[in-house]
């Protein structure tokens, strides 16, 4: 196997929870070696986080192994004098730093950016917060939930009778660990044709926003305020989640030919003629009655039906279906998505963790070890700062 893109990168991560741990969690999976500097006796908090609570109790819950595969644990305490001089001593070799603090924090600690770039002028500080490290509300706490609200997400997530609704999973915290990932492979690739360290100020209220394009743009463009509408698609019809005779389907037949195929696959050829429903905004207006005629005619057959015989002629299709469901598809397993490590208790028993859906050359990215136990490379420290500063 070729080696991965990022290898011989090393990185030091002091974050917790999700935005960033999932951020050095993709430079782990792209060959970088990162060492998590966690709290001693205490950790990142997703260590005690998650639904089995013998594992939580262990300092390894699901919450924590889910985005730490592959990664190192230190344990050092940043406020104790010796705890700064290691840290100081990895800085200096490291290529990457990458946190999650409430924006100021690290230079309370007196390791803001200038002192950094002190003791290393090529580094690239990569800092995550809930709404950036300037600005009015650049000092307020953020969780995921939090910026799902402010973001608008949640007014437009839902139906008009449900709406403010949360979206099923932290994807703000997500959206912020991918965008500052991004941003850090960009530095590193300047810096690779000599350019300098950088300082990366990643807002997950901005990276949310940014995420949610075309109703953002939809006003802003527009003028046109977006409104929830359910598990239908606001920018076509039929587009959107419809009943067959067994299940639920999505089906985006957001296009002229895919709309005429699927009347004709239905049996309802007289609907393209349909003034009501001939050309796409007229469709849009007319989007209720239209999904009650389609349904009547899905109903007749079952999901695998549909899906085989819409796809087949070009009309995306598939069934909705639950979490256990989606991670056992053949799909998945083709491609190598899961993989499966140690527990990292020795316990003998062997973990299924998730990459993120990339290939590089046919080769799937995935964890190359399990998560860490808290300081379990606490002997490393002095034998890997050494490593790091001479490559």
């Amino acid at each position: 196997m070729q080696p991965r893109p990022l290898s011989g990168i090393g990185v030091l991560d002091l974050t917790n929870v999700l935005s960033g741990p999932y951020c050095s969690y993709q430079l782990a999976l792209l060959g970088a070696e990162v060492v998590k500097i966690e709290l001693p006796g205490h950790g990142d908090l997703a260590r005690r986080l998650g639904a089995d609570p013998a594992l939580n109790s262990q300092g390894i819950g699901a919450s924590f192994l889910a985005q730490n595969a592959g990664k190192l644990s230190i344990e050092l305490d940043l406020k104790d004098p010796e705890g700064r001089a290691a840290f100081e001593e990895l800085v200096r070799g490291a290529d990457v730093l990458v946190e999650n603090f409430r924006a100021g924090v690290m230079q309370r600690l007196g390791y803001g950016w200038p002192e950094l770039r002190e003791l290393n002028p090529g580094l690239v500080y990569c800092a995550i917060s809930g709404f950036g490290s300037n600005g009015p509300m650049s000092a307020a706490p953020a969780y995921d939930q939090v910026i799902q609200g402010l973001s608008g997400m949640m007014s437009i997530t839902g139906t008009a009778e449900t709406a403010p609704l949360r979206v099923g999973f932290p994807v703000c915290d997500t959206l912020g660990g991918m965008a500052g990932a991004m941003a850090i492979c960009a530095a590193l690739a300047q810096r690779a044709h000599g350019g300098p360290g950088r300082f990366i100020d990643v807002s997950m209220l901005e990276a949310s926003i940014s995420a949610m394009g075309w109703p953002v743009s939809n006003y802003l463009v527009c003028g046109v305020e977006p409104a929830p509408m359910g598990h239908q698609n606001a920018t076509a019809a039929p587009s959107g989640s419809f009943t067959a005779g067994d299940g639920l389907l999505n089906i985006a037949a957001n296009q002229q030919k895919q709309f005429e195929s699927l009347c004709r696959l239905i049996g309802r050829e007289d609907l393209v003629g349909d003034p009501r429903f001939a050309e796409r905004e007229a469709r849009k207006a007319n989007r209720e009655l239209l999904n009650t005629e389609i349904n009547a005619e899905l109903g007749k057959r079952g999901v695998a039906h549909w899906e085989d015989v819409l796809n087949a002629s070009g009309v995306p299709t598939a069934r909705i279906i639950s979490v256990p469901e989606a991670l056992s598809l053949e799909q998945l397993a083709h491609r190598g998505f899961l993989t499966e490590v140690p527990y990292p208790d020795g316990s003998g028993r062997t973990l299924t963790v998730a990459g993120n859906g990339v290939q590089i050359d046919g080769e799937p990215l995935v964890p190359a070890a399990p998560p860490p136990l808290l300081g379990e490379h606490n002997g490393e420290l002095h034998a890997l700062a050494a490593q790091w500063r001479t490559t």
